[in-house]
């Protein structure tokens, strides 16, 4: 209980200072008009209340992430919980900060424009198309997963098929209408639900009877019966994705970085989302090894249950919580995944839209550019879910390194301490590459554990080499800055 509760304090003195810290790095200008004010446009671009700003992005990046990836994080053991607490505080959440603050600064662009003005032309034709799959991944996924759920909750004759058809349906309505009609008025509830939900999960781990077992004094080493394919690096690090770092969060951030009334309020919005997701996702992990009893007890629960998080986050809600947690179950296990893959496919109608220079004032021109993403995310979905997840939470992962690099040669350009996001873009390199050819196929290469980590660890250190001889060029005045912000 001890490591818990220090655990929790320290995401808490985390964003207090390190959270001061980047706002101080970076530079906020309460006087600079934000995009919400100086582009509005009643669409995507419109002043909201902060409270709503921060529930909206909360929902955005947390949903099933931080409590479906906390889960199987926490079979690793209990290197866990120092991943999700140092990770939120020095990768997760300065990588939600900073990226969101360049999309502010720069009249509210998309990701892939962010980075492509930062790493080059061809890397950002790379990242539109890596963005886009990405999205597409994300709404496929948080398709099926809600659709099983509930069709596995209601009568025989409201199938799978029939709740893919209502979710897909509530996707096109959610890309297609201003923002503050149905997403600003329903997000709040489900992130307010989330947090309820978590509260009291915590308060049954305080002052309950289960017990929070330690397991730091017998080393940080996998708990998994079969180390040799789970060893805890990489595998922990990408398992673990939303609960600590995910690229997928600056597809999502910069649809609140349009809606920002002022630059003051990005840390307790950016930063402060990022802190409260590691509250949610260190409260899960706890909660999944003190319901089952330990981390074998859990692995063998897990085993039974064909690995079945969701099974296990009804099973401690009802138990926990009585009926109104078994209501909260549902909102947190149906309704999150779907307010992910909603604004998965929005992100994805504004990066092509910003790609392509069309305007979207106009619904018809929002149903040009969303009628092929919604035909490619239903072609998708064809595919096996195990499979898209795999491609899913690499990929996820290495957006997070794409994005880190290019923050990482902004705050170089504007003469600031880049070592903030340096430090943890060369780790997440290592992460990215070493799992990319640990992991058994098909998703990765099966190579040996030594050689994967150690070509890994060589591509984090040759892309600080080139980010040092850009730096030299930077400070030489030889090197090309096309940007304009």
């Amino acid at each position: 209980m001890a490591s818990f509760l220090t655990a929790l304090a320290v995401l808490v003195i985390g964003y207090v200072a390190y959270g001061a810290l980047a706002e101080k790095v970076f530079g906020i200008d309460p006087q600079r008009p934000t995009p919400a004010i100086a582009n509005a446009d009643g669409v995507d671009f419109i002043p909201m209340p902060t409270w709503k700003v921060f529930l909206i992005q909360f929902l955005n990046i947390a949903g099933l992430g931080p409590i479906f990836g906390a889960i199987m994080g926490i079979m690793f053991g209990p290197a866990a919980f120092l991943w999700i607490v140092l990770g939120t505080i020095f990768a997760g959440a300065v990588h939600d900060f900073t990226s969101a603050m360049i999309s502010v600064r720069s009249g509210g662009k998309s990701l892939p424009e962010i980075v492509g003005t930062e790493l080059g032309g061809t890397v950002k034709t790379v990242m539109r198309i890596f963005s886009v799959v990405l999205l597409i991944l994300v709404s496929a996924v948080f398709v099926l997963t809600p659709a099983d759920i509930i069709a596995g909750m209601t009568s025989e004759s409201l199938d799978v098929r029939f709740w893919i058809f209502i979710i897909f349906a509530y996707y096109i309505l959610a890309t297609l209408l201003p923002i503050d009609k149905l997403i600003g008025n329903l997000y709040p509830i489900f992130g307010f639900a989330l947090l309820f939900m978590a509260a009291g999960i915590m308060g049954m781990l305080l002052f309950g009877d289960a017990a929070i077992p330690d397991g730091f004094s017998d080393g940080l080493y996998t708990r998994y019966a079969d180390a040799d394919t789970h060893p805890v690096f990489p595998m922990m690090f990408v398992s673990i994705a939303c609960g600590a770092i995910s690229g997928f969060h600056a597809t999502q951030s910069p649809m609140m970085a349009r809606c920002l009334k002022n630059e003051r309020l990005a840390r307790p919005v950016f930063y402060g989302a990022m802190v409260a997701e590691g509250f949610v996702a260190l409260i899960w992990a706890a909660a999944a090894i003190a319901f089952t009893g330990g981390y074998g007890e859990l692995a063998s629960y897990m085993q039974e249950e064909g690995a079945s998080a969701g099974k296990l986050v009804r099973e401690i809600s009802m138990d926990w919580l009585g009926t109104a947690g078994g209501i909260l179950a549902i909102l947190g296990v149906v309704a999150a995944p779907i307010t992910t893959g909603d604004t998965a496919l929005r992100s994805t109608r504004l990066i092509v839209a910003d790609f392509l220079n069309i305007n979207q004032h106009k619904l018809v021109k929002r149903l040009l550019v969303s009628l092929p993403i919604f035909a490619l995310t239903f072609v998708v979905m064809m595919i096996d879910f195990n499979t898209l997840w795999r491609y899913f939470a690499w990929s996820n992962q290495t957006l997070a390194v794409f994005t880190l690099w290019a923050v990482t040669v902004y705050l170089a350009r504007h003469k600031k301490a880049y070592i903030i996001t340096l430090l943890p873009a060369m780790f997440m390199t290592a992460v990215s590459v070493s799992y990319l050819l640990f992991a058994r196929r098909p998703e990765g290469f099966g190579l040996q554990w030594g050689l994967a980590v150690g070509i890994g660890a060589c591509t984090g250190v040759a892309l600080l080499l080139l980010f040092l001889r850009y730096r030299k060029r930077l400070s030489d005045g030889r090197a090309t800055i096309n940007a304009d912000y």
